[in-house]
C-alpha cells in the first residue's frame, strides 16, 4: 500500500458503508492509489467492490471514514464537482444525441467556449479512433462503437482520475480482449489514474498495475498482479485467482521456510508455509495446474512425487488439461503446453506426477 503522505491521489481513510445501519459491506477499508496507477477492484458479487468506486464517484456516502482527492476530503462534494470520469457497462450515452453531441454534453455543463469544445471532442474522437463517427447517433454503432464512444466521453474533459465499473461486461470475448488493451494504453499514455471494478480475474490481471482483491467488504491482498497470482496470502485469493489445486492436509513439521504436510490421504508434501501458524494447524496445499508435471525426465531434483490416476484428458489448443485423481481428490488439474512431443494421457492410466516444493503454498484451511 502507498503511503497516504507520498504519491497517494486517492486514499481511502478507514471508510465503512452500511446500507441498514447494521450490516456493513465495506468495513474498515485503508486503501492508497497512486497518481497515474491503474487499480483494479476485483471480486465476487457482494464483495464491496463496486460501493468502493459509488462512494469514490459521489453516488453513496460513506457511513464512517474519509476519501480524499489529491489530499482533499471529498465526502460532502457533490458527483459533478468531483472532475471525475464515468465509464459504466451500459454506456450511458444520450440516444438522442450524436456522438459529437454526447462528448460535448460535460464540457457545456463546464461552460467551455464553442471553438475548445469542438477541438476537445475531435481530439476524443481521434483517441479511440472514432472520429469518422461525430454525426451518427449511438443507435448506428455496434456495441464496441459506443464503448468507444463512452471511453471518449468520460476521458474528453481530460480528468485526472476515471472511474470504469464492469465497462467491457457486455461485449464478446475478442472486442473485449481488444478494448483491454486499448483502456489500458490510453490511460498510460494520458497519465490518467483509473480505479476500474471487474470481477473477471482475466481482465483484472492483464490490465492492471495493482489488484485489491475484496471479499465480504475488506481486501484479501492488494498487490501486483504477477505477485497476486504467483503468491497468493490466503485460500480465498488462490481459489478466486486463476485456476488452482487445493490438497488438504495437517502441518506435521514448520519451520522458517518449509512446512511438512500430511496430506489426508497419508502422503507427506513439503510447502512453502504462508498461512499457516503451528504444527498441527489444518492446511489446504496449493498448487498451479501449469506446475505440475508428469514427465519423469523433466523432474527436477527435489521434486514431489504423487500417483495420480488420469480421469480426462481435453485437447484446448494451446494446452492440454488433464483432470486427475490425487490424494482421494477427483479435481486436480494438470495444464501442459501443446507441443509436438507431449504425450495424449488416455482415461484410465496411471502416472506419476511432480511439482518443486516453493511452488506450492500452506495455506489457511
Amino acid at each position: 500500500m502507498l503511503d497516504q503522505g507520498s504519491d497517494a491521489f486517492v486514499v481511502f481513510d478507514k471508510v465503512q458503508k452500511s446500507y441498514d445501519g447494521q450490516t456493513l459491506v465495506v468495513k474498515d477499508l485503508n486503501l492508497s492509489i497512486g497518481k497515474g496507477e491503474f487499480l483494479t477492484m476485483l471480486g465476487p458479487s457482494g464483495s464491496g467492490k463496486t460501493t468502493c468506486l459509488m462512494m469514490l464517484a459521489g453516488f453513496e456516502t460513506a457511513t464512517h471514514g474519509d476519501i480524499l482527492l489529491d489530499g482533499q476530503g471529498i465526502n460532502n462534494i457533490p458527483p459533478h464537482k468531483r472532475g471525475i470520469g464515468m465509464v459504466f457497462q451500459n454506456y450511458a450515452l444520450f440516444p438522442h444525441m450524436t456522438v459529437a453531441e454526447n462528448l460535448a454534453f460535460p464540457l457545456e455543463v463546464r461552460k467551455l467556449g464553442k471553438s475548445d469544445r469542438e477541438a476537445k471532442v475531435k481530439r476524443a474522437l481521434d483517441m479511440v479512433q472514432m472520429g469518422d463517427f461525430a454525426n451518427r447517433r449511438p443507435a448506428q454503432l455496434s456495441g464496441g462503437q459506443q464503448q468507444r464512444i463512452a471511453l471518449a466521453r468520460a476521458l474528453v474533459f481530460e480528468p485526472e482520475l476515471v472511474l470504469m465499473d464492469e465497462p467491457l461486461g457486455a461485449l464478446d470475448k475478442q472486442l473485449r480482449e481488444h478494448m483491454q488493451f486499448e483502456i489500458t494504453r490510453l490511460a498510460h499514455e494520458l497519465g490518467i489514474t483509473t480505479v476500474y471494478v471487474t470481477h473477471d480475474q482475466t481482465e483484472a490481471l492483464t490490465m492492471s498495475d495493482r489488484v485489491a482483491v475484496f471479499n465480504d467488504g475488506r481486501i484479501q491482498q492488494l498487490d501486483p498482479p504477477d505477485t497476486l497470482y504467483e503468491e497468493p496470502k490466503n485460500s480465498f485469493v488462490a481459489q478466486f485467482i486463476g485456476e488452482n489445486n487445493s490438497l488438504e492436509g495437517t502441518v506435521k513439521e514448520l519451520n522458517n521456510d518449509t512446512a511438512v504436510v500430511q496430506l489426508d490421504d497419508g502422503g507427506l508434501i513439503d510447502c512453502k508455509p504462508v498461512n499457516v501458524n503451528k504444527v498441527g494447524d489444518r492446511t489446504k496445499v496449493s498448487i498451479r495446474p501449469e506446475r505440475v508435471e508428469y514427465r519423469s525426465e523433466r523432474f527436477q531434483e527435489g521434486a514431489h512425487l504423487l500417483k495420480a490416476e488420469v480421469l480426462e484428458f481435453i485437447y484446448m489448443g494451446d494446452v492440454f488439461r488433464t483432470r486427475l485423481r490425487v490424494a482421494g481428490r477427483d479435481d486436480f488439474i494438470m495444464k501442459c503446453r501443446n507441443a509436438p512431443d507431449q504425450i495424449r494421457l488416455k482415461p484410465g492410466e496411471t502416472v506419476n506426477i511432480g511439482w518443486m516444493p516453493e511452488d506450492c503454498r500452506a495455506l489457511d484451511a
